[in-house]
């Protein structure tokens, strides 16, 4: 198996069935001496409540649901 210019490398199927590792899985690598451990990453806030974190208390002027519904709807 060969690493490419990229750095890309393509786990085999068996692996990452065995580990559990599905599309989209974060993953982390851990340096011991020479050797790279590829592991699943600890659970991190989903990519949704990461973006509503930061955009929490970020809007200028407060709106019902109802005028973000038309708003939205084109209506």
């Amino acid at each position: 198996m060969r690493i490419t210019s990229k750095g890309q490398v393509t786990i085999p199927i068996d692996v990452r069935q065995k580990a559990g590792l599905l599309p989209n899985t974060e993953v982390e690598f851990v340096i011991r001496g020479n050797t790279v451990i590829v592991r699943k990453a600890e659970k991190t806030p989903r990519r949704g409540r990461r973006l509503l974190a930061v955009m929490r208390g970020k809007a200028s002027k407060r709106l019902r649901t109802d005028e973000i519904m038309a708003m939205t709807r084109g209506t």
